[in-house]
């Protein structure tokens, strides 16, 4: 006979699991004791349920198996949301366990609001944020709940589940041979002959199409198919183009990396995209973040493609972008299926060079990273630092970025060399999520060397993890960018409030200094005041052999170019604008004139092309 709680331990340990992020509490006490009965794996006491989650979710990322993190009943349950919201908007495999009030005090009808101390229902709390959420109501149930659990937040589009568990069902004894367990259902989720009609229909594209292009999302790593569509790629030589979760699969020294695209895209001003006439998008839904509020001027002279494993995402009804094909296939069966294919038919796809090669100077031209950046004396400008940083990162290296103005700064200037992973939360985007989540990708792999990039208003989200930095050596190195405002809502309220800015900084909001805390929690800490020294010390944070909080102080810094104004703006026509006719030198389609909206206030009428 065994505890559930032993129980529930030692399976997460049998599948590699050898860390667990938790906050204790009474009613995730046998939970957490059963780790004193096993080797196999051990618990991360961090000191907020929130950024344990964050670490569950850097840990899954880089491990390539589920993160967990254990809370216990009533707030700890509750903090654990915002995590839950992550992992299920950007398809992470995380099981979230819950500690919960003795059964017998829990409350009988819902009209009752409460009946035990701390109790609160989170099942129906993360219902809407997770795949799968279940109390364990039998001790009986067990094996088959968390199999259920684990095989549900690995299948088909990955994503979170919550399991809550009563304190006495954590206590009860059981017969792990008498358990029944779960039985994956034995239907595949789609149906390949229908993916083979589809691939050789794309075949005839292709072979007309003039100006194709391939869209890389995250569902291309979660399918573990990052080699396969490099290999597409190199097959067809056509450009390649990254979501924001794609950075480290389509990467800047892959030799058909056409840029980066979207609202804020940076190298190629999204010229290739947009000037496309067949786009195939696998793994990326396609959000308002790549297409921008003008979604019909999206790629809109492109025949689209879509290869996703969402039975809901090919679905024209729900689609923002209409596709002309919807391919529910998993990522990794497509592309091999179409290699294949490529194979097999004896008409050859003609590889369209001219067009590659534009798509390739509109990158080498259009490099949001300037070089008059590097000769600012005072202070540091963002996008320098950040391109110097990726320049010195090495070839196994993991970088982990934040949310806001920080993240569009590395998005733009850092340049992902293929072995390295580029993480951040793009889905839920929460502030403070880097340090966190730094801090799981470092426990995934100790080997590696992880970078943390988050703005001031971030870090303090979550600075009391400098706690659990110290208590375990975790040796993350964290570059704080440093420009005393929320940047990016800075922009946002110049742009909609006449030029007002309110709560961001100055007025209502002013960083801590960040030098003092650090020590003030024991760990190294260092400030970098401009050009001159930027070089020395980005060395001497990374080859240091331990944690590090580094100051990179910069001016106000809120523009954040290139990006669009307005939702009536086609994503190829950015800000800081090109003269008109060279814009239009870059346009192979008609290009859209007569976006600006006249409400505009000044502050962006002043920007009009």
């Amino acid at each position: 006979m065994i505890k559930v709680a032993d129980y529930i331990i030692n399976t997460l340990a049998e599948r590699g699991i050898d860390k667990i992020f938790v906050v204790y509490g009474a009613a995730n006490g046998d939970l957490i004791d059963a780790f004193t009965r096993t080797a196999a794996t051990e618990y991360v006491a961090v000191m907020h349920e929130q950024a344990g989650g964050f670490a569950a979710e850097g840990y899954a990322k880089v491990k390539g198996i589920p993160g967990v993190a254990i809370a216990t009943s009533g707030p700890g349950g509750m903090n654990l949301l915002t995590s839950m919201g992550n992992c299920f908007y950007d398809s992470i495999p995380c099981v979230f366990l819950t500690g919960q009030i003795n059964s017998r005090f829990l409350r009988p009808d819902p009209s009752i609001r409460q009946v035990g101390f701390q109790e609160t229902d989170i099942v129906a709390m993360a219902a809407p944020v997770t795949k799968y959420a279940k109390m364990i109501v039998k001790a009986e149930d067990v094996r088959y709940e968390v199999e259920k659990a684990l095989w549900l937040c690995q299948s088909g589009r990955p994503g979170p589940v919550l399991l809550d568990i009563p304190l006495d069902i954590q206590k009860a004894k059981i017969d792990v041979k008498q358990l029944v367990g779960f039985e994956p259902p034995a239907v595949a989720s789609y149906d390949l002959d229908v993916v083979d009609r589809q691939i050789h229909k794309l075949l005839d594209d292709l072979r007309c199409a003039e100006r194709p292009v391939i869209l890389v999302g995250g569902g291309v790593r979660l399918a573990d198919a990052q080699d396969d569509v490099r290999e597409l790629g190199r097959r067809l030589e056509i450009p390649c183009f990254p979501t924001w979760n794609a950075l480290d699969v389509i990467t800047s020294d892959y030799e058909f990396y056409g840029g980066r695209i979207g609202t804020y895209g940076g190298a190629g001003r999204n010229f290739g995209i947009q000037n496309s006439d067949l786009l195939i998008s696998i793994g990326s839904r396609i959000s308002g973040r790549i297409t921008g509020g003008n979604v019909q001027s999206f790629a809109r002279q492109a025949r689209k493609y879509l290869v996703e494993i969402d039975p809901a995402m090919v679905q024209r009804k729900f689609q923002q972008v209409p596709f002309d094909v919807n391919i529910l296939c998993d990522a990794k069966a497509f592309v091999r299926r179409l290699l294949v294919a490529l194979d097999k038919n004896p008409k050859a796809i003609p590889h369209r060079a001219s067009w590659t090669e534009r798509v390739m100077e509109w990158k080498r031209k259009y490099d949001p990273v300037r070089p008059e950046f590097f000769k600012q004396k005072e202070r540091v400008h963002p996008y320098a630092f950040m391109r110097r940083l990726s320049e010195k990162m090495g070839a196994t290296d993991v970088l982990v970025g934040d949310c806001g103005g920080n993240i569009v700064v590395s998005n733009h200037a850092f340049e992902t060399k293929y072995g390295q992973r580029n993480l951040t939360n793009n889905g839920n985007s929460p502030m403070g999520f880097s340090f966190a989540g730094a801090m799981g990708a470092w426990f995934a792999d100790p080997t590696r060397q992880v970078v943390c990039t988050i703005g001031d208003g971030g870090f303090n989200m979550n600075l009391q993890e400098l706690q659990t930095f110290l208590n375990y050596g975790v040796k993350v190195k964290t570059f704080i960018l440093n420009n005393h405002i929320y940047g990016i809502t800075k922009a946002y309220q110049e742009t909609n409030f006449q030029g007002r800015a309110e709560a961001c900084g100055p007025k209502g909001y002013r960083p801590p200094n960040f030098i003092k805390l650090a020590q003030a929690y024991g760990v190294k800490s260092m400030i970098i005041g401009n050009h001159a020294e930027m070089n020395a010390k980005i060395d001497e944070v990374l080859q240091y052999d331990g944690p590090v909080v580094c100051d990179v102080d910069m001016d106000e810094y809120h523009t954040y170019e290139p990006r669009i104004f307005g939702w009536k703006t086609p994503i190829e026509d950015m800000y800081p604008y090109l003269s008109r006719e060279e814009f239009r030198d870059n346009m192979v389609i008609e290009p859209v004139e007569g976006w600006m909206c006249p409400e505009y206030p000044d502050v962006v009428k002043s920007m009009q092309p």
